[in-house]
């Protein structure tokens, strides 16, 4: 369009097309408003995230809630504690009182009794997680023999926080936690005021173990002669079939019943 203007005026210059273009380049408002759409770079993944370990030797932690339950006449605020592993994808879920950190390192002692040792955790930085990483970092300074100092820091587990306000850092957990989210909201919305601590607590295992169901791949969902999908409860308990439900009917009604095990059950088909 220069070009022509310029030789509808009459002007024909040696060479235009390079020098138009040159000169459009040198153009600081030109170069704002044609410049292509900016391309988003994907930084390297994590060395635990792509190399071979036993389940759950590396975590990425996160909390999320709230979740409001009825015991006797009261209600109390519930959190859930989200552990999922590095390598595996298969997630853990444990229950908390509140956000503080006595509360977090006694379902972090909960979750390792169970699942084994750990060797790092990565996390944000919560105001929990990082008092639990002070305790622990001073516990470590309080042992008087220098051999046990130095084996309980080599074998002990590492904490792992990312920058401060970067959430997007920690998007292997935080994606885990919106698949429980979209799954809890739905379900605990049917039950509002109706589920006890306990109740609470085993419906967020069924929905551990719904979670860990799902396949690692996508790829031969179609095919009817591929072999079964891979899902993390194949690689966690080593076994080809599913826990089958307790035996009954379940249905509406026992929302409203006295047999809380019931509603669970309900919620959790």
């Amino acid at each position: 369009m220069t070009l022509n203007e310029m030789r509808t005026n009459r002007y024909w210059v040696i060479g235009g097309t390079k020098v138009v273009a040159s000169h459009i380049h040198k153009c600081v408002k030109c170069c704002c408003l044609r410049r292509p759409a900016e391309e988003q770079k994907m930084a390297d993944l994590p060395e635990d995230r792509v190399e071979p370990s036993p389940p759950f030797a590396d975590c990425g932690m996160g909390c999320f809630g709230l979740f409001i339950v009825k015991d006797g006449r009261k209600q109390h605020k519930k959190y859930g504690l989200l552990f999922t592993c590095m390598c595996y994808r298969a997630v853990h879920i444990e229950m908390l009182r509140d956000m503080s950190t006595d509360c977090f390192i006694n379902s972090l002692r909960c979750f390792i009794a169970i699942r084994g040792s750990v060797l790092q955790f990565r996390s944000d930085q919560g105001s929990n997680f990082v008092g639990a990483r002070n305790e622990f970092q001073e516990a470590l300074r309080e042992l008087d023999t220098e051999r046990i100092q130095v084996f309980l820091a080599e074998h002990q587990c590492e904490f792992v926080m990312n920058p401060p306000y970067a959430s997007h850092t920690g998007g292997v957990w935080e994606r885990q936690v919106r698949t429980i989210r979209s799954v809890l909201s739905s379900l605990l919305l049917q039950s509002s005021g109706r589920l006890d601590s306990a109740s609470l607590r085993t419906f967020l295992y069924e929905v551990m173990a719904i979670v860990n169901s799902r396949p690692l791949t996508v790829e031969m969902l179609n095919d009817p002669t591929s072999p079964e999908p891979l899902t993390p409860n194949h690689l966690l308990t080593m076994k080809t079939s599913l826990a089958l439900p307790p035996p009954g009917k379940f249905v509406k009604e026992d929302l409203y019943i006295r047999k809380r095990w019931r509603r669970v059950q309900y919620l959790a088909e």
